[in-house]
């Protein structure tokens, strides 16, 4: 029924926020910017009628929750990084059908999930920064998935991910992109040197191993990459346990997918962190046994 339009693992650092501003780093994020906006160009293209954000700033501690209220309206302000993002408007429509549908499937499929449309949730700023630059129009619905997921299996969220694929084509009326906003290793600069990292990964060990993982990504070797996504999230901090990555992978096919990734921002440093936009070719959905 429903179509799978675009797939992509997206940078949502503050510093986004911060490069629009007056200071010392007004322009420092505008390649990141320009590809979130790319990203948001395509799918108008493609038709997207709502983007799903799989979002590792909202915690759950049990069950996979969707938040798909009628809409989203405030003001935010991050207790991260108040320095960084404060006093951000937003207003977008939600898409409660959706939601709802989410997590039926999962819940059919024996993953216990939870749509949330009558509620006073809030979105968290791995949805709100790539909405500013994607969405600032109010073109597209939006549906954010908790991605930090603290007493899941990375296994069981490849699950959730396929369960979303499903309840899209199965299920609904429409066309939908998914994003998994995250980063790569995810160190932050310790106390009191943050200026020093503002456009470094924490440490080589971390920057070498992203840049592995991205040209395991580019060849399209993910049966290699999920063999090693526990490890790689264990040692390199991964931001949200890498749920957001494992969701997006099982929503692509898991070890069977076999697309290499057309990277649209290309890897960068930020606050320590280790940051991409990058976009994961939607294929025929082929589980592996």
């Amino acid at each position: 029924m429903g179509t799978l339009a675009l797939a992509a693992k997206i940078t949502h650092v503050p510093s986004m926020y911060l490069s629009e501003l007056e200071g010392p780093h007004q322009g420092c994020r505008q390649a990141a910017i320009d590809g979130h906006i790319e990203i948001g160009r395509r799918c108008r293209e493609l038709g997207v009628d709502t983007i799903v954000v799989f979002d590792v700033h909202w915690l759950v501690n049990s069950e996979y929750h969707i938040n798909c209220a009628p809409n989203f309206k405030g003001v935010y302000t991050s207790n991260e990084l108040p320095h960084f993002i404060k006093n951000l408007p937003y207003e977008y429509p939600g898409n409660p059908q959706l939601g709802h549908l989410l997590a039926q499937t999962a819940n059919q499929a024996g993953i216990a999930s939870r749509a949330h449309s009558e509620t006073t949730l809030e979105l968290e700023y791995g949805t709100l920064v790539p909405m500013r630059y994607m969405n600032a129009d109010q073109h597209f619905k939006v549906v954010s998935v908790a991605g930090w997921c603290m007493w899941h299996t990375l296994e069981e969220s490849q699950d959730f991910g396929l369960a979303v694929r499903r309840a899209i084509e199965d299920h609904y009326d429409g066309t939908v992109a998914v994003f998994a906003s995250g980063s790569l290793s995810h160190h932050f600069a310790d106390n009191g040197t943050a200026p020093a990292y503002m456009h470094k990964v924490y440490n080589p060990f971390l920057e070498t191993m992203d840049l592995s993982v991205v040209e395991m990504w580019k060849r399209g070797d993910w049966s290699t990459f999920l063999k090693m996504l526990p490890m790689y999230n264990e040692k390199c901090w991964g931001e949200g346990g890498m749920h957001d990555t494992a969701m997006l992978l099982g929503l692509l096919g898991g070890k069977a997918y076999d697309q290499g990734v057309e990277i649209i921002t290309p890897y960068f440093g930020s606050s320590g962190t280790g940051q991409i936009n990058a976009i994961f070719p939607v294929t025929p959905l082929i589980t592996a046994a």
